[in-house]
C-alpha cells in the first residue's frame, strides 16, 4: 500500500482528499503546515507528497526546495496542488522540482489519475533493466543499476526524472529526439504532462551537469529537439 502525505492547511480540502484517496487504497498522512510536513517526511516512509503552495509557518515552495536538495528525500515524488494558476507559477513550481502541478479547483478523478501515473513512473524507474548497467563517456559515468551519476569520480546530484531523462538520452547517443518523443519514451503514458515539462527537465538536468562542466553533453538541436553527444 502506497503512503501519500497530504500537505494542505484547509481542513475541508484535507478531509476530502483523505477520504477519496483512502477509498482507492492509499494510506494517508496529513500535515497542515510546512513545519509539520517537514517532521512527517523525516519520521515516516512517504511514497508521494501532495503539496499546497500557500502554507502557514513554511511555504510549500520553500519546503519543495529543501526536499529536492536533501540527499535522500529528493527522490520522493511531489505533486504541487495550488490555486496559483498562472503559467509563470506552474513553471516556477516545476523548475524548483515538482514532478507535476495541479491547479485548484480540480476534479478528484484527475488528481487520482495523476497520482497513479506518477507512482507508476517511480516503479518503472526503480525497475530499470538493461544489458549495459554502466555507461561511460570520458569522465562521466552513469550507473543505471545504482541510479548514480559520477563525473571525475564525484557524484552529481539530480532528481529522479532528470536521471531517467539522462539515462535514456545516453543510451541513444547522438540521436535527436523531439519533445513529443521524449514524452513518450521517458514519461510514458502520463497524459497530464505537456511538452513544456520536457524543457523544464532538460534545464534541471543541464544545471545538475553544469556543476561539473558536463552540461555541454545535453545539446539543443534547433527546431528538432535534444540529444546527448560528446561532439561539440
Amino acid at each position: 500500500m502506497n503512503t501519500i502525505l497530504i500537505v494542505e492547511d484547509e481542513f475541508t480540502i484535507q478531509e476530502m482528499l483523505t477520504t477519496y484517496l483512502e477509498s482507492h487504497g492509499y494510506r494517508i498522512i496529513s500535515a497542515y503546515d510546512g513545519l509539520d510536513a517537514e517532521a512527517r517526511i523525516e519520521n515516516e516512509s512517504i511514497d508521494l507528497v501532495l503539496l499546497d503552495w500557500m502554507l502557514p509557518k513554511k511555504s510549500g515552495l520553500t519546503l519543495l526546495k529543501e526536499l529536492k536538495s536533501h540527499p535522500t528525500h529528493k527522490q520522493i515524488p511531489v505533486i504541487m496542488v495550488s490555486a496559483k494558476a498562472e503559467v509563470d507559477d506552474r513553471v516556477e513550481g516545476l523548475d524548483v522540482g515538482a514532478d507535476d502541478y495541479l491547479t485548484k479547483p480540480f476534479v478528484l478523478k484527475e488528481l487520482l489519475s495523476r497520482v497513479k501515473a506518477l507512482l507508476r513512473r517511480v516503479e518503472e524507474y526503480q525497475e530499470v533493466d538493461t544489458d549495459r548497467e554502466i555507461l561511460t563517456f570520458g569522465a562521466l559515468v552513469i550507473d543505471l543499476a545504482a541510479h548514480r551519476v559520477l563525473y571525475h569520480e564525484e557524484e552529481l546530484e539530480m532528481g529522479r526524472m532528470e536521471f531517467k531523462l539522462l539515462a535514456f538520452l545516453a543510451q541513444n547517443p547522438d540521436r535527436v529526439y523531439s519533445r513529443s518523443q521524449l514524452l513518450d519514451h521517458v514519461w510514458g503514458d502520463d497524459n497530464y504532462v505537456d511538452e513544456r515539462t520536457v524543457d523544464v527537465a532538460i534545464g534541471r538536468l543541464r544545471k545538475a551537469l553544469d556543476k561539473s562542466g558536463a552540461g555541454k553533453l545535453i545539446q539543443t538541436v534547433r527546431g528538432a529537439g535534444y540529444r546527448f553527444s560528446e561532439e561539440g
